[in-house]
């Protein structure tokens, strides 16, 4: 099962996992600010990249793809590969995590319209948010006092680095007469808030993925990472495929307008075909494309064959590590400038996350160490 990890772990199998962690994700989220962020063609007239759905689909593909191998290959010889779908009771929740995880990836894309690739990292970082309303408000959990101040600290942290933040939408360009401030700094403020309740969308569909997914290991043991990997991401190739599939229909209907999804750039087409005619336009494209699919499919490999080998506190702490990391590329790679209030904002929220982490672990080794005690015991 994920997360329990084993004993027999060694440092050669630690460096390989950190490292293909740090080097899959690392650059996949380059190429992702790079493709979301580069104006293609004349100074006069560019374009940007607005397929989020047609990317996740090349990306599912890929994922698919190498989980199937990665199931077969992580069997032991002689035994028999495991199924992807078990039983028929576990489609359900499959089905949910597929929906959920193909619903987050458009509405992300779509903030980053109105609010900047750093804050969209720095909310991303913030996952425990929607798990932990979700759980209060939904299932009735309790929390320990200190996930709450964590919480606090996250939040704040994300408040603060929003309020500093001169952004303006970066695929409308912005106003550019700054003295007509009245009107330009109230139409930035609902972009901002526009873009982050966008982003709020993501993040609450990043967190029913990763719930029912925990729901899924707990309920359907010995169900597996490679098992996981290779339905969730066939299951989403079909449900991205059949999307853009239905997008001519959805523009013909006028919904595409109303859901945000930019499948009117070519004509009543829809986004697999005017994705398609953009990458015809700019064949440059294609290789990031590529390389963002095929990152995302190497990392989701790394990220289960951590929880395998090792343990999710490790990989949490690797989690919290490579954001940190990611955001720090992105300043160097792409020019971004961060006042001091908005590095105050980042260590807030990166400083919860490391205490949430430190105590996560610490529990960890306590729950281990009074197992071991047991069985002594006994």
């Amino acid at each position: 099962m994920p997360g329990q990890g084993r004993p027999d772990a060694g440092l050669v199998q630690l460096v390989i996992a950190v490292a293909g962690i740090y080097a899959s994700f690392l650059t996949w989220a380059y190429l992702q600010e790079k493709l979301t962020t580069t104006p293609h063609g004349t100074p006069d007239a560019p374009e940007r990249w607005h397929f989020p759905v047609f990317l996740n689909t090349v990306q599912s593909v890929f994922a698919a793809s190498v989980g199937c191998v990665y199931l077969v290959a992580s069997t032991p010889r002689g035994s028999p590969v495991p199924p992807v779908i078990p039983s028929r009771g576990i489609l359900a929740p499959l089905a949910l995590v597929a929906l959920t995880n193909s619903l987050a990836s458009p509405f992300g894309y779509a903030s980053l319209a109105h609010i900047d690739y750093i804050t969209f990292l720095l909310a991303k970082s913030c996952k425990l948010l929607p798990v932990m309303l979700l759980h209060v408000t939904v299932f009735r959990r309790r929390y320990p006092l200190h996930k709450y101040l964590v919480v606090a600290a996250v939040t704040a942290g994300v408040a603060l680095f929003t309020l500093h933040s001169g952004k303006r939408p970066s695929h409308g360009g912005g106003d550019k007469s700054s003295s007509a401030s009245g009107s330009g700094s109230s139409s930035s403020s609902s972009s901002v808030a526009w873009g982050m309740l966008l982003l709020a969308f993501n993040l609450l569909f990043d967190g029913l993925t990763n719930s029912t997914q925990d729901h899924i290991f707990r309920a359907f043991r010995p169900y597996g990472g490679p098992q996981m990997m290779c339905a969730n991401n066939l299951m989403s190739t079909l449900v991205t495929g059949l999307y853009l599939v239905a997008s001519p229909y959805l523009v013909a209907s006028g919904l595409g307008d109303w859901l945000g999804m930019d499948v009117a750039a070519g004509g009543s087409a829809g986004e697999l075909a005017a994705a398609l005619a953009f990458m015809r336009r700019h064949p440059a494209v294609w290789k990031d494309v590529l390389g963002f699919a095929a990152c995302g499919a190497v990392g989701q490999v790394f990220i289960f064959y951590t929880l395998s080998t090792f343990s999710s506190v490790l990989l949490v702490t690797v989690n919290v590590t490579r954001k940190m990391f990611t955001m720090i590329l992105s300043v160097l790679a792409f020019g971004h400038r961060l006042s001091h209030m908005q590095w105050l904002g980042v260590g807030l929220v990166f400083g919860g996350i490391g205490v949430e982490a430190a105590v996560a672990r610490r529990e960890k080794v306590a729950r281990e160490a009074a197992r071991d005690g047991v069985k002594k015991d006994s």
